[in-house]
Formats: C-alpha cells, structure tokens, sequence
C-alpha cells in the first residue's frame, strides 16, 4: 500500500457517519491525502417553489402539515453549539475535519462546475469515494487514477436507488444490504468491492436500521479502500436484474410506520397514554426555562439497561427511540458527566435542565448501539458492568426470572475502546448480587473482585458503583460502609428520585427510561419535577 495515497471525496452531505467514515480511513491508513468536495447548492427561489408544488401533488395534504411541524420543530428547538473536545464522538465533527492539515475542504455550488473539476485534477487523486453524493458524471468519477467507489446502503442488484432500508421493511425482507462498489456510467450498477448484511429485529424501524447501517457503512468502506490500495481487492459484476425505487411517498411512510408499530403492547390504555403525553408536554413547553426561577436547582441522572430492537420492555429502549432522545439531549439540556455530577456538593442553577446518562448490567447492545448515538450526538455517558458476566455466556439473575434467553454482553475489548473514546465504566459487582440479602463475606468479596477487575483490564484509579436491583431495599447502611471500604468513589441507586440541591455521592438517585416515554414524557423527565 503507498504512504503517499490520495484520495478524492464526493459528497452532498458532510453528515456524522461521512464525517466519522473520512476519519476511521485516515486513522487506519497512513500517510493519506485527502480532497473533500463538498456539493451545497444555493436554491432560486423559483425552483424552491417548483419543489414544494411537486411534492403538494405528490403527497397531498400530508406535505401541508409535514412542512408545518418542520418549521415549527426548527423554531422550538435551541441552536446546540458544537460538542466540547472533551466529550465522546468530537474527533467527528466538521471542525475536527478541518483541523487535520491532510485533509482539503472544496465547497462548491456545482459538482459539475469547471472550478470543482480543476480542482480535483489538480490534485491528482489515486482512488474516489463517493459518500452521501449526487449522481456523479463520467467527467467526474473516472478522473481518480484508479476510480471511484460508492457506498450503497442497500443490497444490490435487488435494492437500488433510495432511502435506506425502507423498501427492505416494506417487502418484509428480514435483513437489508450495505455494499461497496465502482461508479459506472447508471444508478448502482457497477461492479461490487465489498457487501454484508444488517440483520432485522422484531421491532425494527427504517430510522434504527439506517443507523445501524451508517455504522456498518463506516467499517465496510473503510475495508474497501484498504483493499483497493493494497491492489488485492477483488470485484464481481451484479447479478441480473434487479429493481430501482425512488423515495416514498409520505402516505406509504405512515403506512409502514403504522404496521411496524403492530404488536407492541403497551402496560397502559391508548387514552392514558395520550393523556400522560398531553400533560408532560404541557409542562415541558410552560416550564421549559422559567421552572429554573421556580424550583431549587437539580440535575436528574437517567438510567438506561438496553438499546435495542429485539425486545419491548422496562429495561429497553428501541433505536430509532434513543437517538431521539440524545438528540433532545443534546438540543434541550446540559449534559454533565458523572463525574462532575457527584463532586456537586451544591447544585449549581442553570439555564437548561441539568441531565447525566448512565448504563447499567453491561449488556452487548450498549456498545453496539448506544455507544454510536452517544457519539453522534456528544453525550457523556457512564457504563456499569457486572465483570463476572463480561464475555462469559451467563445470563444475569433478572433475565433468567423473566424466562429471557441469553442476551449478549459486551467484551472487555468493547470496554477498552469505550473508555479511550471517553466513556465512563464503573462496577456493578461480579455477578449482579442483591447487596442486601447476601452474606457480607460474599458482599465484601465481590466489591473487591470488581474493583480489581476494573483497575486490571481496564487501568481505573477512581472507580463508581451502581448497586444492582437498585431498589432502597437493596442497600442498607452497613453494606453501604462496605462499599465505602471498598474503595468506591460514590454510589448510585435506581429508585428513581431527583438530585436537588445538592448530591450526596453515596446516594446518587436515578430515573429508569424505558420504551414507554414519549418524547414529551422523556423531556418532562429530564425536567426533574416530581
């Protein structure tokens, strides 16, 4: 492979997955020069128009209020300011993609335009990649030395075209497609680098399997272009045939969204649930900012067990449900990390509700799952593990009450790799023990056996823990004093509760979120009434 190769991207959206993909190359790849081209169009206001006709008469009243609650989600929602360095996930950012001197940003108005094709043959570039891009021209993608490769998130030849993963639920397909291939002369025709699959889940949603796909895209490109410039990369025509689809109306959209949201049973009535929603969103758009002049001040530390489409449960939350919720994070609160949390001996006033999130158990799908909407959305998180359950195969003590099969748990590798991206991990014990019915010996042992695993594998001084079950009657004060013997920095509980005033390290209450909150109800949540 060359020290000394360049490399050409097209795109129509610097996103967080073709942002987070540019990177991961550069990081396993060295000695890379980069040209990003940037396609940003500005719109006359004629053609604006000629748009919003088009899709009245391709929609119909739809397209009225779908315009309506964009307008108005764009007016509620704050500006968020670019993530913190500190925080997971800001090695992805544009201004992180401008700060590597390899990397060239070319903003242009036309990809087709002479500027953007001077551009690229002045800098000569080995291979292309198309990201996020518009259809290219023959002009543009074979001036790479080697050509250009596109990532689709779709499985080809059955799934040209767009949006990701839609027409795949739509058919009932049980996995959808990402692949790699060479731009040809028509729509996701060439010949294939490199394909694999996402495989659905019961309650899978197109949003949560396109974010799953982008983090596939990522490692899946990056593949491709290593094996491109080492010269072992071997391509393969499409099969015959094939289909191409277009974006979907807004009626087939609700049509799916209705019947993927079959079979989720819910513990409370449709009209207590649209009740409960009506309520927390009132409060939240009444109180939003003046409750901070009202009430003492308060951080709320929310608790999280699972993100996952497998299953609907109390220690679960879907995909699509959780990015969500980071993203209202990230728009509406200030996030802390835990460890600022528990060195608030006085809870300072602030603007926005103060919000941790913390992890519980150490459940595979946290690093699978939470860890890239974390990212994306730069929210500080801490995770707490039962070490005898990380890798072995076991089922947690809960999950075998419940008559669950086994759920995966993460490896200490996972663990590793969290922490250098700037993740907390704390101790859950070895083998997620009720503290307060089990022998003191036992209780003893495991907080040490935990606390040494963690200062083993994963090099921790100061280490937090979060006592199972989490209920008051599952810590009493005596084995309370063991933690504290133990050499823990604070405790967390799970009764639910709100930090007011002031946070007592040895008691940091916690509320459960679960697939059940709306997005209001998580919002008044995050609020921290009672």
């Amino acid at each position: 492979m060359s020290n000394l190769s360049k490399i050409v991207v097209f795109s129509g959206d610097l996103n967080y997955s073709v942002r987070k993909g540019i990177t991961q190359i550069d990081r396993a790849i060295p000695g890379l020069s980069w040209l990003v081209v940037f396609y940003s169009p500005k719109k006359t206001t004629s053609q604006v128009l000629r748009s919003q006709w088009r899709n009245l008469q391709r929609n119909g009243w739809r397209w009225i209020f779908y315009q309506i609650s964009e307008v108005l989600r764009g007016l509620l929602a704050r500006v968020p300011d670019e993530s913190p360095p500190s925080v997971p996930g800001s090695e992805f950012t544009i201004e992180s993609l401008r700060s590597r001197t390899n990397i060239q940003l070319l903003k242009v108005a036309s990809i087709h335009s002479a500027d953007a094709l001077e551009a690229v043959d002045a800098f000569a570039p080995d291979l292309g990649l198309s990201l996020a891009a518009p259809i290219l021209p023959r002009s543009l993608f074979a001036r790479p030395r080697l050509g250009t490769v596109n990532l689709h998130k779709g499985k080809l030849p059955d799934y040209r075209g767009m949006p990701p993963a839609f027409w795949e639920l739509w058919n009932g397909e049980h996995s959808v497609g990402c692949t790699v291939h060479w731009v040809d002369d028509h729509l996701d025709t060439g010949d294939l680098v490199c394909t694999t699959e996402v495989p659905g889940e019961r309650f899978s949603t197109v949003r949560g399997l396109q974010i799953r796909l982008d983090e596939v895209g990522v490692d899946l490109m990056r593949e491709a272009v290593e094996k491109i410039l080492r010269g072992n990369a071997k391509s393969c025509a499409q099969a015959p045939g094939g289909r191409t689809y277009r974006k979907p109306s807004l009626a087939q959209a609700a049509a799916l969204d209705k019947r993927l949201r079959r079979g989720q049973q819910r513990s409370a009535s449709t009209v207590e649930i649209v009740l409960k929603d009506f309520v927390a969103g009132t409060v939240v758009r009444t109180l939003h900012v003046p409750w901070v002049r009202l009430a003492k001040p308060r951080i709320t530390v929310l608790l999280f067990h699972r993100v996952s489409d497998n299953a609907r449960d109390n220690l679960t939350v879907g995909i699509e449900q959780f990015d969500r919720q980071m993203a209202l994070l990230h728009r509406r609160c200030e996030v802390l990390p835990i460890e600022e949390v528990i060195t608030r001996s006085n809870v300072p006033r602030s603007k926005l509700p103060l919000v941790c999130v913390t992890f519980d158990d150490g459940y595979l799908d946290n690093y699978q799952n939470a860890v890239p909407i974390l990212m994306r959305h730069g929210i500080p998180a801490a995770f707490f593990v039962s070490t005898g359950m990380i890798g072995i195969g076991h089922r947690f003590p809960h999950d075998i009450r419940r008559g669950n099969p086994y759920i995966p748990t993460m490896q200490w590798d996972h663990l590793r790799e969290m922490r250098k991206a700037g993740f907390t991990i704390g101790s859950h014990s070895v083998s997620h023990i009720d503290c307060a019915t089990e022998p003191e010996e036992i209780v003893r042992d495991e907080l040490a056996q935990s606390l040494a695993d963690l200062r083993r594998e994963l090099g921790l001084s100061d280490v937090l823990f979060a006592y199972p079950y989490g209920g008051r009657k599952n810590m009493t004060p005596q084995r309370l004093e063991l933690v504290k013997e133990a050499g823990y920095c604070g405790c967390l509980s799970a009764y639910g509760g709100v930090n007011v005033g002031k946070v007592d390290r040895y008691n940091v209450l916690r509320r459960g979120v679960h697939w059940e909150h709306t997005d209001r109800v998580f919002l008044f949540t995050c609020l921290g009434l009672k």
